[in-house]
């Protein structure tokens, strides 16, 4: 007996009921077409994840009924079993799979182990079910049904799941992505599978939502842990593969005397449909490949994706930034061009009396080679203007931080003017070792939309270019642009690590401080200057209300600023002093 699985990888949009609706009903048309006997989902699809405050407002929970039950109508005469994630309420709310056959909806589970870490924030909005759920087919086939953090939890429902049978445990998911984690997550599928001893059917959305990138990488494991079928990561896809369910039982037999003498007790509701596995014609074989990609490739497909789907799922498409010749407004003016088409990114060039001429050739050779349009605006007069303006207010005072910022606001005002003006997304440039020390001005470079690069190292950013380059094949972003000290170029000869530590030194410190929560002494045992360390902690720190008020950014790390890490600005903990 063979069934045949489809995986239905793909992009939902939180709150478009309908444009999530449409996909479904089109998803279900392929497995139709291609005599699937099971079609599985993302998590909560139907409404799109996370949905935050939404479902705090009846009229959408009414919405997200309706949808579902349109999907429901529209699977009758189809032979396929959905299972597909939406929400379900009754005085409470729950984060549900429901199991839609033929115009019917056979069965619904409330996820249990709902995340309340990171990014996610479940418990505000969710009360967890109690029951795993079991279906079974004529066949005396058993399917169960987990969602995301359940398959996650190594106790979790799946145990239960096992212990009664599941030839296959189907998880719906919403996975976000950050560095590294497809390869981890994987790691854990593949020993979950194997020490469950059933097949593990696993699909994760895929897709930018606001600051959250979601992967991809679903993927079918055998009751060994071995891979059969992987589909790509940061990709849409709807997928087939066949599986022998009945190899779960060869590979269950030797293990189940081990793991019965460990689980005993089960609360599983078994619900049965009356749906017969047909002997298939022809075999649909897995891709065994696993779908990784190497560290900066992930990280640069992790920034396209969420970069498209911020500007297309908010209803624009056309994004404006200030080129100003460094490294950082180069590589989002590339990543842009890339991710929307050059045709759609606008570059603004305002040189002031401390631009070098460097500085200005390499940001028009930067928007020739992408093929991207640009306007010059130079801001010495508007300057010199404001100064005059504020001469008797600042008399007797030397310049300082202030007139520099000045610059900087200049030149944020006519960003976003152009932003006004056309409709376009303003895009800030700032990467996160500007963005944890506060070596960014507040209205001026922090303008904007979106931030992308807000969650990625500088001495990444250099990493990420050089990969941009190495896939298209030449010096896009110029030689230049490398090479040359990074500087704000708002006094003469003022580079960042007039102020900073060196990148090198100053982005692992950050990393420990920010990603592990390490001391100052933590710190320091690993080789660094106390008053280093001290000196960068104590930026990080003050800086807390410049970070609340920038624009969101794409998050990549484990510890992103924004809904990952919150930290108090009223904050009288100062380990630094």
């Amino acid at each position: 007996m063979r069934l045949r699985i489809g995986l239905a990888q793909l992009n939902a949009h939180v709150g478009n009921l309908k444009g999530n609706l449409d996909k479904a009903k089109n998803a279900l048309d392929i497995a139709q077409e291609n005599k699937a006997d099971i079609l599985v989902f993302p998590e909560l699809f139907l409404v799109g994840y996370p949905p935050e405050d939404l479902v705090l407002k009846t009229g959408f929970l009414d919405d997200t009924k309706k949808s579902l039950n349109d999907f429901i109508s529209y699977s009758k005469g189809k032979e396929t079993i959905s299972v597909i994630g939406n929400l379900d309420f009754d005085v409470d709310a729950y984060n549900s799979a429901y199991v839609v056959y033929n115009g019917k909806e056979s069965a619904k589970y409330h996820k249990i182990y709902l995340p309340n870490y990171s990014v996610f924030d479940e418990k505000r909005y969710f009360s967890p079910g109690h029951s795993p759920l079991m279906i079974e087919l004529e066949n005396k086939l058993k399917i169960g049904v987990t969602v995301c953090e359940d398959i996650w939890v190594p106790n979790g429902p799946a145990v239960d799941l096992a212990e009664m049978g599941a030839h296959v445990i189907v998880n719906i998911s919403a996975s976000p992505y950050t560095k590294g984690k497809p390869e981890s997550r994987l790691e854990m599928l593949k020993t979950r599978a194997a020490e469950l001893s059933t097949w593990l059917v696993y699909v994760n959305l895929v897709g930018g939502q606001d600051e959250i990138v979601f992967d991809g990488g679903s993927v079918v494991i055998n009751p060994f842990g071995e891979v059969v079928h992987s589909l790509p990561l940061f990709e849409e896809k709807i997928e087939f593969i066949d599986i022998d369910p009945i190899s779960s039982t060869r590979a269950n037999l030797r293990e189940a005397k081990r793991r019965h003498l460990i689980y005993e007790n089960h609360n599983v509701e078994v619900i049965k449909i009356n749906k017969t596995i047909e002997k298939k014609d022809n075999v649909y074989k897995g891709n065994k490949k696993v779908l990784l990609l190497e560290r900066y490739e992930e990280i640069y497909n992790a920034l396209k994706l969420g970069l498209k789907d911020y500007i297309h799922k908010n209803g624009f498409s056309k994004v404006v930034l200030g080129l100003s010749g460094g490294m950082d407004s180069a590589f989002v003016a590339a990543l842009a061009a890339d991710a929307l088409g050059a045709e759609n990114v606008l570059g603004i060039l305002m040189p002031s009396q401390y631009s070098s001429r460097g500085s200005i050739k390499d940001s028009y050779d930067l928007a020739k080679n992408l093929g991207i349009k640009t306007h010059t605006i130079p801001i010495r007069r508007t300057f010199e203007s404001l100064l005059k303006e504020l001469d008797a207010a600042f008399s007797g005072l030397p310049m300082n931080v202030a007139e520099e910022n000045i610059q900087a606001r200049i030149r944020g005002t006519i960003v976003m003017a152009f932003s006004n003006k056309f409709g376009h997304i303003a895009l800030a440039t700032g990467n996160k070792s500007e963005v944890a020390t506060g070596y960014a001005t507040l209205y001026g470079d922090m303008a904007g939309g979106l931030s992308p690069i807000k969650d990625v190292y500088k001495t990444e950013v250099y990493k990420l270019a050089e990969y941009f380059n190495r896939i298209k094949g030449s010096w896009v972003i110029p030689e230049n642009v490398f090479i040359k000290a990074p500087s704000a170029e708002l006094r003469p000869d003022q580079t960042d690590q007039d102020k900073l530590p060196p990148y090198e030194i100053l982005d692992a410190i950050l990393e420990r401080y920010i990603e592990y929560e390490m001391s100052i002494d933590e710190i320091t045992e690993d080789g660094f200057d106390v008053e280093t360390v001290k000196y960068v902690v104590k930026l990080v720190d003050i800086n807390e209300y410049k970070r609340r008020q920038g624009a969101p950014g794409i998050k990549v790390t484990q510890r992103a600023f924004g809904k990952d890490r919150r930290m108090p600005i009223t904050n009288g903990y100062k380990v630094w002093w």
